[in-house]
């Protein structure tokens, strides 16, 4: 296990790059099993995730080629030598369950297990099953085992899904290309990493329609060609950097930014007082901020709440909740998607906020407060990010236990908040 030991109290401020979207690289890497052919992908980011999700496709057969310096990823899905995903592996990450659809729709089977991933609340498979099951899979669920077995032959059809869950619309999507007929599936999920999916899939011969909206129709085609494609900025990363210019007062320059794909975020933030400036594909954070509740009315009756694409992100939740711990007024949070979400809130308090946990989904930050330096431990990957917050803004030495959770979506984050001023140290 690696901790994080950090000084609070410096500004951070200057140039940074935000990595490759963590959510849109794994689902590319899936993707490449649809085809024989190479699928090159360049702006990889150097995270776990990806790490885990290498290993699964080896195991499976594929021939990958890794540049991490270099942020170049080459997959080749010539042969595929088995369709049961490693369950060890699987339960490392969520986003192994996106293997399924594709495994599905060019072998007409696939052996999995429940995936791991962060402990934030029942997460479910129910719409991937579904979803699945609508194309004509059948799935077969044993309990004792926690596995099952996914075959049967796929048709085109209307899918629709009772929640726009991200993962399990590109499950179908990704069976749907490959298979007869036409698919139209309802409620999709639109966020920015499943417009990027659909995008890659056209160039490797898919025809789809919808690309962005809640519905898609796919006209399925008897076989895909690789290509090569720039996976997008991460706007959950781009949003994280803002949050720490802004509560530690420094002066930030985030390039390489699609302000389409932040502005559901900058709206919150500008809710709670931080104003950015664009230029060009740059993102702007000045240290003059005003921090306080803009609209009190709005803070307490409606507040920040996860919705789906394009509303704001639950996955940016956690850091939210720290910045509202240094914005003057009374703010409600309210996590609809994860009940685990909130929990390491509590642990804020002990660094001196002043956060009401009205329940497992609810909680109201009443702001400014001096926050102190504290020993915690990180229970995922966004909570974790939250506390490297906290102890950046915090007085005295804050230490971070657990961070490979960290590590997941933020690679050598040390190394960059150095760069940008602050004093973090990783020790193994």
């Amino acid at each position: 296990m690696a901790q994080f030991v950090i000084k609070g109290g410096k500004p951070l401020s200057g140039v940074v790059s935000p990595i490759g979207n963590k959510n849109a690289v794994l689902k590319m890497m899936a993707a490449s099993l649809l085809t024989s052919e190479p699928v090159v992908l360049y702006n990889v980011p150097g995270i776990s995730d990806v790490d885990v999700m290498i290993q699964l496709l080896i195991d499976l057969g594929v021939n990958i080629t890794y540049d991490r310096k270099k942020h170049i990823l080459t997959l080749v899905s010539a042969q595929i030598k088995k369709t049961v995903i490693d369950p060890m592996l699987a339960k490392k990450m969520r986003s192994s369950n996106v293997l399924l659809g594709p495994l599905l729709a060019r072998c007409g089977q696939v052996t999995g297990v429940l995936p791991g991933g962060d402990k934030i609340g029942p997460r479910e498979m129910n719409a991937h099953f579904e979803g699945l099951a609508q194309l004509g899979a059948r799935c077969i669920r044993r309990i004792k085992e926690n596995d099952f077995v996914i075959r049967g032959t796929l048709r085109g059809a209307m899918v629709f899904l009772y929640e726009p869950s991200v993962t399990a619309t590109e499950n179908v999507l990704l069976a749907a290309v490959l298979t007869k007929g036409t698919t139209i599936i309802e409620n999709a999920a639109c966020e920015p990493h499943v417009k990027h999916l659909c995008l890659m899939l056209e160039q490797m011969g898919a025809h789809i329609t919808g690309i962005g909206t809640n519905r898609l129709e796919i006209i399925g085609v008897t076989a895909l060609r690789g290509t090569t494609y720039h996976v997008p900025a991460d706007f959950i990363y781009i949003g994280t950097m803002v949050i720490l210019a802004a509560i530690t007062k420094g002066n930030l320059t985030v390039q390489g930014v699609t302000v389409d794909e932040v502005r559901p975020i900058v709206y919150f933030l500008e809710k709670l007082g931080v104003n950015v400036r664009f230029e060009k594909n740059n993102l702007m954070v000045s240290s003059r901020q005003r921090l306080a509740v803009n609209d009190t009315v709005w803070a307490r009756a409606k507040g920040v709440y996860s919705q789906p694409w394009p509303c704001f992100p639950s996955d940016m939740m956690s850091l939210m909740i720290v910045l509202a711990t240094q914005v003057k007024g009374s703010t409600l949070f309210f996590e609809k998607m994860y009940p685990g979400r909130m929990f390491f809130a509590d642990y804020l308090n002990g660094m001196g906020a002043n956060i009401v946990i009205a329940d497992p989904h609810r909680v109201i930050v009443n702001g400014p407060t001096l926050l102190h330096g504290a020993k915690l431990s990180s229970p995922d990957l966004r909570a974790g990010m939250a506390y490297v917050a906290a102890g950046l803004v915090a007085r005295g030495q804050t230490v971070v236990d657990t961070i490979e959770h960290i590590d997941r979506g933020y690679p050598a984050i040390e190394t960059v908040l150095h760069k940008l001023g602050a004093d973090i140290t990783r020790i193994s």
